[in-house]
């Protein structure tokens, strides 16, 4: 089997050629390779793929794992805030 096509996202079928292709074209991070590939985005939310996307970025940009991270969300949003009854609004 060939480098390139081995499946790094299972979820949403990403190959190492799909991330290298993408690599090529500008898009060098984790949160960009995700906008774009979708990489990391399905049922698992990148449990398995993340930790190999990190690895493939290390190879290519020769920069330390523990650096490349992805980005977390700015506030975390409590499930309850989605319901239709709220203690703060009338229905």
């Amino acid at each position: 089997m060939n480098k390139k096509d081995i499946i790094i996202c299972r979820c949403e079928d990403v190959t190492y050629e799909d991330i290298l292709e993408a690599y090529n074209e500008g898009f060098k991070d984790i949160e960009s390779l995700r906008r774009h590939l979708k990489i990391g985005t399905g049922p698992c939310q990148g449990k398995t793929c993340i930790p190999l996307l990190q690895r493939i970025l290390f190879e290519l940009n020769k920069e330390f794992p523990e650096n490349i991270s992805i980005r977390p969300p700015e506030t975390p949003i409590p499930f309850g805030i989605f319901s239709k009854e709220s203690k703060n609004e009338k229905l």
